[in-house]
């Protein structure tokens, strides 16, 4: 389970940036060997984590998130970060982010990955960390 590969990149908190974050996801996860179902599971939960970081990002913090793809043998980590805000128990109650229209984003995240964590670090910002496994390593090795 070491790590092989990281790459991580900074974007402006814009949503006309995150088709860089869906077509760097979408690079990665091919040249891991993911298959396209997959792929499209990988750019829509990057997405909706990106929107999420920016429609919930205090007005006055314009500084850019960071994201950070860790790549394994077996298994994507990618982390979406700010440096800035928090959430709140609100937004990250799975049990409840079914009924709730404007969690939807977060809902369709966990449905789509197969790990999923918010963490909020005090007073130095927050994180999604989203997990994808490779179900079957495909031409022997990934990456």
């Amino acid at each position: 389970m070491d790590k092989k590969d990281s790459l991580k990149i900074s974007i402006p908190k814009k949503a006309e940036y995150v088709s860089i974050a869906r077509l760097t996801a979408s690079s990665v996860g091919s040249k891991m060997g993911f298959n396209i179902e997959e792929i499209d599971d990988i750019k829509v939960a990057i997405a909706e984590a990106c929107i999420n970081l920016i429609q919930t990002s205090p007005k006055e913090n314009n500084d850019n998130y960071e994201i950070e793809f860790n790549i394994y043998k077996d298994k994507l980590i990618i982390i979406v970060k700010d440096k800035k805000g928090t959430f709140t128990n609100e937004e990250i109650q799975k049990d409840d982010l079914k009924n709730q229209e404007s969690k939807l984003g977060l809902f369709i995240i966990d449905a789509l990955m197969d790990d999923v964590e918010f963490i909020n670090y005090k007073d130095i910002g927050r994180e999604i960390r989203m997990t994808k496994r490779i179900e079957v390593v495909r031409d022997g090795d990934a990456v």
